[in-house]
């Protein structure tokens, strides 16, 4: 007798498979990262259907077959409406998942990685935060929740707490001060910038994405957020690219 088991995730990526079929992979709130096939999920009929949508957070009743997972029922917790009804940010929502599956590990529990992109989500549907401030945000905190925290206390040479036009190093992932930063190091922030970097990595994740940045500023965060994700990570994300293709930013 096939094993079951229920749990709930989010759908992270949706692959097309055969006339009617689809392999989910779904990041489980207690299974981690799991391959599911949703059979027939693409066909109108379908009782899961919406449960497989990419982004959707879903209820999941599961069965084992052989090494496989497959889809028995499934029921909708949350489908973020109001991402799909803004496309900015629901490409935003899909570099969101692509990089939150990049960090997950194979059937892992991350519950602290679940709910982070939960809160993304829910930051761009419900609460309509802008996108420009959730997306750096969202990937400094990821990074920190998957284990690439950077240190930002203080200048890691000199150990000033307030640096004078700081500087964050991408790669090695600290703060330098201007007179302390190796040549060519970094992104440059400015104090307001420093600022939101320390309200995102060591303030209330419950309160991420409650500050506010000048455009200066916010357009020095956005550069260091992304530049900190692709020297940690060494890859790029097409969802990236459609997400700026959109924005010009």
């Amino acid at each position: 007798m096939a094993d079951v088991t229920v749990t709930r995730g989010v759908v992270l990526r949706e692959t097309l498979t055969k006339e009617t079929d689809k392999v989910l992979t779904l990041l489980s709130e207690d299974m981690g990262k799991i391959t599911v096939i949703a059979r027939g999920a693409r066909r109108k009929t379908c009782k899961f259907a919406a449960c497989a949508q990419p982004l959707a957070y879903s209820e999941w009743t599961l069965y084992q077959y052989g090494a496989w997972r497959y889809a028995r029922e499934g029921s909708t917790l949350e489908l973020f409406d109001g991402l799909r009804a803004d496309l900015e940010a629901l490409a935003l929502g899909f570099y969101m998942a692509e990089l939150t599956e990049t960090v997950s590990p194979e059937e892992v529990p991350v519950q602290e990685l679940l709910r982070h992109l939960l809160n993304g989500l829910f930051a761009l549907s419900k609460l309509r935060k802008p996108t420009e401030l959730v997306k750096p945000a969202f990937e400094l905190r990821l990074l920190c929740l998957a284990g690439y925290e950077p240190l930002a206390d203080a200048c890691a040479l000199c150990g000033e707490p307030a640096p004078e036009a700081p500087v964050l190093d991408t790669v090695q992932g600290v703060i330098y001060c201007k007179k302390c930063a190796p040549s060519g190091t970094g992104r440059s922030l400015c104090r307001d910038s420093l600022a939101a970097l320390r309200h995102i990595v060591y303030g209330d994740p419950k309160r991420l994405y409650s500050f506010r940045l000048g455009l200066d500023p916010l357009k020095r965060l956005q550069s260091a957020a992304e530049s900190f994700v692709f020297s940690q990570l060494e890859r790029n994300f097409n969802t990236l690219d459609f997400y700026k293709s959109l924005t010009k930013k």
